[in-house]
């Protein structure tokens, strides 16, 4: 199977690991991810604003970059995943932008929302299969209590993203089950956890990511995994760290039996 790859700044900056542990992981699971080339940033938040058209072009260059390769296009950020799917659906379903971003652009082929786009968890569900990537475990996180946390940008607005159950989604539970740990359900897991407000408002991010980890916390948690960087940044930084706090793919590629090889 193969990918085109969309890593993104946090990816490429201040989270290298959680490139190098996605990227070794999928390739002990026989995926192929293409890194595309020249891309920018996504944006980091989903313009609202119907006439912003600027700071949606670099989202449809990288669509339109996998469209060329015909390839469905991957991120491990779930931040990147939300700006690049919703921009995505602006682009197939509102002709009056369509149109603004190609005068902007001059592609030679014009996006209309092509692109397949996936969050890398969406790869392991969907095209590898949590059945077939439980076989592939080699070292099992047996007797570990881990409590997803989905928090805002993977699973809201649903009806755009299509991810999961935005209110009881199953597939970070799902994938625990699969590295052989013990998913740890709790209310929060859900819920914001501030990270944006960090810079602005440190105590309101600190006070709700605190929540977070107590909730998990009496409900059994030894570790929380997250997708989000943004999310893992605040949960570590602005708690108390009595819980372990995470990337998705450093479980998958310990799981997996490659977290320490060599790059």
């Amino acid at each position: 199977m193969t990918f085109s790859y969309f890593p993104g700044c946090t990816l490429k900056t201040k989270g290298k690991q959680l490139d190098t542990y996605g990227r070794r992981a999928a390739e002990a699971l026989g995926i192929e991810l293409r890194e595309l080339d020249d891309w920018q940033c996504c944006g980091a938040v989903y313009p609202m604003a119907r006439d912003e058209i600027a700071t949606r072009l670099s989202s449809v260059r990288a669509l339109s970059a996998a469209a060329e390769r015909g390839e469905p296009l991957v991120t491990l950020c779930s931040a990147c995943h939300h700006v690049i799917k919703r921009v995505n659906g602006d682009m197939q379903r509102d002709e009056d932008m369509r149109w603004k971003v190609q005068n902007y652009l001059q592609l030679d082929t014009p996006y209309e929302g092509q692109t397949e786009v996936l969050h890398y968890l969406e790869v392991l569900r969907d095209k590898v299969g949590f059945d077939e990537l439980q076989k592939k475990v080699t070292n099992p996180l047996t007797g570990r209590k881990i409590g997803a946390y989905y928090g805002c940008l993977l699973l809201r607005p649903s009806k755009e993203l299509g991810f999961d159950d935005p209110e009881n989604p199953t597939i970070l539970e799902d994938f625990i089950r699969a590295i052989g740990a013990e998913p740890v359900v709790y209310a929060m897991r859900n819920e914001c956890c501030g990270g944006y407000t960090t810079i602005e408002n440190r105590a309101y991010a600190k006070k709700q990511a605190q929540k977070i980890v107590d909730n998990a916390k009496a409900c059994g948690a030894d570790t929380l995994i997250t997708a989000c960087p943004l999310c893992m940044y605040n949960l570590r930084e602005n708690t108390d760290q009595s819980v372990q706090v995470q990337y998705f793919t450093e479980l998958l590629a310990e799981a997996l039996g490659v977290k320490e090889a060599q790059a």
